[in-house]
């Protein structure tokens, strides 16, 4: 096996007991980072009637944690590329740990904002260095799969916000805001996850890429040892010809898919945090009380993990590219459908619709985004087009909340819809194949 290449070696390997671990621990991960930015709208729904503010504090409330995500997916994933990718995630859970338990403890509106934009920061890389971590370590034959299973766990974390939300947000357990008790318990797990992270390997192609062989070998033979005579014989591939720099992601055959990822998270964006951090302001404006807001929300947001688990089977049966277009348009058809209704029975139906088939779009986008560019670059590529999206989160609340206000919620749909059609384009026009097929005959083939 030492004859062959990492890359090849990981790829002969059938799923082990340490990939398993891998991909539960990693999207146990998922489910805080998804938690905390799902929290955003249940906070500004209720939290500014106790802590007091204006109009503008609720907009700033809803935006500090992704402008904080912004810095931190930019920041953390080039770290990632140059120190490691464990070392990456577990700096940001230490990060996002201490700011979260602090906004528990905030007592105005105002250091509330500065402590989510600081856990933002801490937790902004996790979705894609998680994916980036996996995607190094899966076989190609289930790359995929194994990656939407990350994100099934993951996107627990959107219900389990809601739920809680609609329980604890207009009570006070033992005297404590329900508020609080939502943000410490998101610390806490953050602590707990990092525990659990330290006994994972690093990426065994990422020490392969920066020349530590003996310690790539070294893990990958962890694999090999538990795989033990399931192993197939390897089939070597063509070796990545460079370390590629962040600036030739903007050049030469690099250029078209930094391009098309880049563009893809400014908009699509729009359609998959939009649709969830505003249905809470969606329902108050449609005339619903705050309890009926949360319970409804609760209910939209059960279909995040049923189409997260949906999308799992048929990772692999067709090509990514396609699998991420057909997402984007039973987004659009489901958002339209909500956005016009006023029947409190079809709003939770198309509101579950519409969360089950965006999260058959995000598995398959997620999946996508970490394959289509060298382990040497791999997560900064992924993670500054990421980095793009924590941004326009952070612009939402000022350009779809007054659209809301001022046009309803028709056309705010209306708005959402135009984005997913954009997204749609891109991919389609400018996205590469990669289903099935090896992270390192990806990253230099131009189809």
């Amino acid at each position: 096996m030492a004859d062959f290449s990492v890359a090849a070696r990981l790829n002969a390997l059938p799923i082990t007991a340490l990939h398993r671990k891998a991909t539960m621990v990693i999207g146990i991960g998922f489910f805080f980072d998804l938690y905390e930015s799902f929290l955003s709208g249940i906070l500004a729904v209720t939290l500014t009637e106790e802590l007091g503010g204006s109009a503008t504090a609720k907009k700033l409330l809803l935006a500090s944690v992704y402008v904080g995500s912004f810095f931190g997916a930019l920041i953390m994933s080039r770290v990632a590329d140059r120190i490691g990718r464990r070392t990456a995630f577990l700096a940001t859970l230490a990060v996002y740990s201490v700011f979260s338990l602090l906004g528990a403890f905030s007592n105005s509106v105002e250091l509330l904002i500065v402590a989510r934009f600081l856990a933002g920061v801490g937790i902004g890389a996790e979705l894609p260095l998680g994916a980036v971590y996996l995607a190094d370590l899966l076989p190609s034959a289930v790359r995929g799969r194994f990656v939407a299973l990350a994100f099934t766990v993951g996107f627990c974390g959107m219900p389990v916000a809601g739920f809680a939300g609609m329980a604890l947000a207009p009570a006070a357990p033992l005297g404590i805001a329900g508020w609080r008790w939502l943000l410490g318990a998101g610390a806490v797990g953050a602590v707990l996850i990092w525990f659990l992270r330290r006994t994972l390997p690093e990426s065994p192609r990422w020490l392969e890429s920066v020349g530590r062989q003996a310690e790539a070998d070294e893990a990958t033979r962890r694999f090999e040892r538990l795989a033990g005579d399931r192993a197939r014989e390897p089939v070597e591939l063509e070796p990545e010809r460079e370390r590629l720099s962040l600036r030739q992601l903007f050049a030469g055959q690099w250029r078209k898919r930094t391009v098309m990822l880049w563009i893809f998270h400014v908009f699509q964006t729009v359609g998959y945090y939009g649709f969830g951090t505003m249905v809470p302001l969606v329902l108050q404006q449609k005339g619903f009380e705050v309890t009926s807001t949360l319970t409804y929300t609760a209910l939209s947001y059960l279909g995040y993990p049923v189409g997260s688990l949906l999308s799992v089977p048929i990772m692999e049966r067709g090509e990514r590219k396609w699998l991420v277009c057909g997402g984007a348009l039973a987004m659009i058809a489901f958002g339209l459908a909500f956005g016009f209704t006023t029947s409190a029975v079809l709003i939770a139906v198309f509101g579950f619709c519409y969360t089950l088939s965006s999260n058959v779009f995000s598995n398959a986008y997620h999946a996508y985004e970490v394959e289509i560019f060298p382990t040497s670059v791999r997560a900064t590529a992924a993670g500054s087009a990421y980095s793009i999206s924590r941004l326009t989160n952070a612009a939402m609340p000022f350009l779809l909340v007054p659209v809301l206000d001022l046009a309803g919620s028709a056309s705010l749909f209306a708005v959402i819809v135009a984005a997913m059609v954009l997204v749609i384009v891109d991919v389609a026009v400018l996205g590469p194949r990669t289903t099935g097929r090896s992270l390192e005959s990806i990253s230099y083939s131009g189809r």
